[in-house]
């Protein structure tokens, strides 16, 4: 069967498309490699449509009531999210048919839609591992009670409901065969590998630098597990501590804790030294990251990040910046050579490890040019796009597989 009759119907919740990078390569790949795709996401700044054609790609917004932080708001914003998801997936299945629902955690709550449509329509269930809830939740709260244990058992759910599932890292793949129980030949490892047509290396802007010698780069969400909090400790440190008035902060990103983080920055005596942007488009981002001289990732050390893959690492890599953060296991997989690694959590080393680079410019090179090539030579999604398309392949070799063709569902 042409892969050309399928339908896919991806499932995000926490970002919109196409600004979810993974979610839009994956998109595109899929889309041109013959499939038929649309997506369901929230709406988010800039991307206020609630429905949008981009290249052929069917793209389903909702709006969410509040960008959740506490318990309580997190079950109000999900609770929302669900709702709409399957309204909106259920749009899409009478407009163009639906064969697979590909679904996007966090939350683990999507495998109802995608068990929901097994059972009614045959659909086959792809699961995208993207965040481990249970560590994330700890990560937050600092605690393991019977809400983290319901996150136990929903991850399991939505495992045991996958036909396939896709890991983000062997850390997760890991997490999918003991603690998902899943079939290990039915769980595949596709990295979030940025795209170099999209990462290019421009010349930098000095006005981002604000008058000063070096520029110290952040990309990410500003969160709490984000560790943005370390960053502005260590940047006090060399600012304050070490008379370095040579050094300018730039961390652009959104979040639940920026408006926090801005005011810390403040408390700390930080304003004219660190530059907060928001979400900001992409040729400023490019610019921020081309100009800086080091960037940082200063998220927390604990079992969640110590798992996960961190976008932001790859996309420095990308831009041959050399990089600076907290051990972490699959961090240094990720940027081996290309970082330094300071003791974790401790903002004094970070701040030091930052130095350090700053005031050796070949070592700065060094470490940026073998991160570069190791995008180039092993990380690019060029490398992941074909494990996407194999795990594709695997519930197309079902014999089971519904071979409707996408439309014919009405």
């Amino acid at each position: 069967m042409s892969p050309a009759l399928k339908h896919v119907l991806i499932l995000v919740e926490n970002l919109p498309s196409p600004f979810d990078r993974r979610v839009w390569q994956e998109a595109t790949t899929l889309a041109g490699n013959g499939y038929l795709v649309s997506i369901v996401c929230p709406k988010g700044k800039g991307y206020d449509e609630s429905f949008e054609d981009i290249d052929g790609i069917h793209i389903y917004r909702y709006k969410l009531p509040l960008e959740a932080e506490g318990l309580h708001s997190y079950l109000i914003e999900y609770s929302f999210a669900l709702w709409h998801t399957l309204r909106l997936a259920l749009r899409a299945r009478r407009e163009r048919g639906v064969d697979v629902i590909h679904a996007c955690n966090p939350p683990d709550l999507l495998f109802l839609i995608g068990g929901l449509f097994k059972l009614l329509f045959g659909t086959k269930f792809i699961f995208d591992h993207h965040d481990i809830n249970p560590e994330l939740y700890e990560a937050k709260f600092g605690k393991r009670d019977i809400f983290w244990k319901a996150l136990i058992w929903l991850e399991r759910m939505t495992f045991r409901t996958a036909d396939v599932s896709i890991a983000t890292n062997e850390s997760y793949r890991s997490i999918a065969i003991e603690r998902g129980r899943m079939d290990p030949a039915k769980v595949f490892v596709v990295r979030s590998g940025p795209q170099l047509d999209r990462l290019k290396i421009v010349p930098p802007v000095p006005e981002w630098k604000r008058g000063r010698n070096f520029l110290v780069g952040y990309v990410g969400v500003m969160g709490k597990q984000e560790g943005i909090d370390l960053l502005l400790q260590a940047a006090r440190y060399i600012i304050k501590d070490l008379g370095r008035n040579d050094v300018q902060f730039c961390l652009v990103g959104g979040g639940t804790s920026l408006v926090d983080m801005e005011a810390l920055a403040h408390d700390l005596g930080l304003s004219e030294f660190v530059t907060f942007t928001g979400r900001i488009p992409d040729q400023e981002l490019l610019e921020i990251l081309n100009t800086a001289d080091v960037c940082v990732n200063p998220d927390v050390a604990n079992s969640m990040n110590d798992k996960s893959t961190m976008n932001k690492i790859m996309e420095y890599m990308a831009l041959g910046k050399p990089i600076v953060q907290f051990e972490l296991a699959e961090g240094r997989f990720s940027a081996q050579d290309s970082s330094l690694y300071a003791q974790k959590n401790d903002p004094k080393d970070m701040a030091n490890k930052i130095l350090e680079l700053l005031d050796s410019p070949e070592t700065r090179r060094r470490m940026g040019d073998f991160g570069r090539e190791r995008i180039e030579n092993e990380l690019e999604w060029r490398y992941e796009a074909p494990k996407l398309l194999a795990a594709y392949r695997a519930i197309q070799d079902d014999p089971q597989t519904i071979t409707r063709k996408a439309g014919s569902h009405e």
